[in-house]
């Protein structure tokens, strides 16, 4: 087992240091995984324990982007499992409309599959693994506000700006600069975040579904596409607009996901 984790976390050293953007990049999803950890009732970690070992969730967090390289193509059908867009300022009322109607496998429909596979007692030990890995990290991924942000751009993809001169697009600004530019490691981001949770700020936090947190997400896209464009240069004042929202969904991202395993593993 030990050998089996050692070269586990040599591929995933490796892999990180040629992935190109991928929701909130490897800290992020990280520091999300990491609050949640901090929130697990003892049955939720035992109950976790017993599906990755001694390995953590912030261990596991990145898988689902990291298999984005592997090339035998048999993970290409998560592909879609990370995203889901909507038209730019819809009302909750069109949201919820596209919401139902989405076809196909998407960060919402997968989020809500998971769960089940892990509710379910028959599911194999290898599949309890992938879903759990995904489970974590599509819940950060619903909290990164560009994933559920706009079709024509593919997110802010196609959105070209720069980040202290450097050239870039708005949707790596997200995934990676500005978490990058906060200086921290994971632990450190993580810890200083949940300093500031309080017993009352944690159940406000965690109020509502995973479709109510996905259109908070979507509302706060807008305000970073109406703030935002095309050419823009971004430094020290972007992140100055932004750092309050980034270090709230990070947040959000954490306690939102140790409910829902605290709920699952009850």
């Amino acid at each position: 087992m030990r050998k089996h984790l050692l070269k586990g976390l040599m591929v995933v050293a490796m892999m990180a240091g040629s992935l190109s953007a991928s929701a909130w990049g490897v800290i992020g999803h990280r520091v999300i995984a990491e609050i949640a950890s901090m929130h697990l009732s003892p049955k939720a970690q035992k109950a976790i324990r017993a599906i990755i070992g001694p390995e953590t969730l912030a261990m596991i967090a990145n898988w689902p982007d990291f298999i984005k390289s592997d090339t035998t193509g048999i993970y290409n059908h998560t592909s879609t499992w990370h995203y889901l867009d909507f038209p730019g300022h819809c009302t909750r009322g069109e949201y919820d409309r596209l919401l139902a109607a989405a076809k196909g496998e998407n960060l919402y429909s997968q989020t809500l599959a998971m769960i089940q596979e892990l509710k379910d007692p028959s599911t194999p030990d290898a599949r309890k693994r992938f879903a759990l890995s995904f489970l974590v990290h599509m819940i950060g991924d619903m909290h990164m506000p560009l994933h559920v942000g706009r079709d024509e751009d593919m997110g802010g993809n196609k959105i070209s700006v720069n980040w202290f001169e450097r050239p870039t697009n708005l949707h790596r600004v997200w995934d990676e600069h500005l978490i990058d530019f906060q200086q921290y490691s994971y632990t450190e981001y993580a810890g200083l975040l949940n300093r500031m949770v309080t017993k009352e700020k944690r159940g406000a936090l965690q109020a509502g579904s995973v479709q109510d947190w996905m259109w908070e997400s979507h509302v706060l896209s807008d305000k970073i596409y109406d703030r935002t464009r095309p050419g823009d240069k971004l430094s020290y004042r972007y992140n100055f607009l932004f750092v309050d929202d980034l270090n709230a969904q990070l947040t959000k991202g954490g306690l939102r996901l140790a409910k829902v395993l605290n709920e699952l593993f009850r």
